[in-house]
């Protein structure tokens, strides 16, 4: 029996029109106290100014996709407002919460990592919109790695190398692509993962998502 497609809807485009349609009232509010007398100059640069952040923030989140995880017989897709990136299971080597360093507690981070057994099929689909984009977002995640490291020199290393082709599996690979897979190596090596999707990306608990992956990844394998 096939394993059904299972759909994850992202909670970040919770009120995302309720944010907007709050936004636009608030710098209309705001040009209206501006326009009505100077004595209200005050509360109508701070209604205009709550007004512009709230559009934008309500505006950005209507931009995310409305799936944000697919399941599916043949493996997992996670789709950004950049791009989707498609994980096959058979390359799947184990997922989990990555943890970190906080002075002396180790803390969970607020990430499902995917640990692969090979990096060269994600680089092969990924779209170089989406590996930037996420090369800007991990930056918390790279110094999560460097904090559990305790090693500058590790940092500097990677730095240095980031920038310059990536050997791997026989397969050479070039700028963004490069330095994405610099990164993922990098993280793998330091927090154990790959790849990592938010939690904002979940419509439910972390551990409850992690036991869907884990009974889906079964239940497929099962009927393979």
């Amino acid at each position: 029996m096939q394993s059904k497609q299972v759909e994850v809807r992202s909670s970040v485009k919770r009120n995302a029109i309720t944010l907007t349609f709050v936004g636009l009232v608030g710098i209309i509010l705001g040009l209206v106290l501006f326009l009505s007398s100077s004595v209200l100059f005050a509360p109508a640069l701070c209604a205009f100014a709550l007004g512009i952040i709230a559009t934008v923030l309500g505006v950005s989140k209507q931009m995310e996709p409305e799936v944000s995880i697919t399941l599916s017989p043949d493996g997992l897709s996670y789709h950004h407002r950049r791009g989707s990136l498609f994980i096959e299971w058979e390359n799947v080597q184990r997922f989990d919460i990555p943890k970190s360093l906080d002075g002396l507690e180790t803390i969970e981070l607020p990430f499902i990592g995917i640990r692969l057994k090979k990096i060269n099929p994600v680089l092969d689909v990924i779209p170089g919109r989406l590996a930037t984009g996420l090369l800007t977002e991990q930056r918390p995640l790279l110094m999560s790695a460097v904090t559990l490291d305790e090693n500058l020199e590790v940092l500097e290393d990677y730095l240095n190398s980031e920038f310059t082709p990536l050997l791997v599996n026989g397969e050479r690979y070039r700028g963004v692509l490069a330095m994405y897979g610099h990164r993922s190596e990098m993280l793998n090596r330091n927090l154990g993962y790959h790849q990592y999707i938010p939690f904002d990306c979940l419509d439910r608990e972390p551990r409850e998502f992690l036991t869907l992956l884990r009974d889906y990844l079964q239940e497929v394998r099962e009927s393979a």
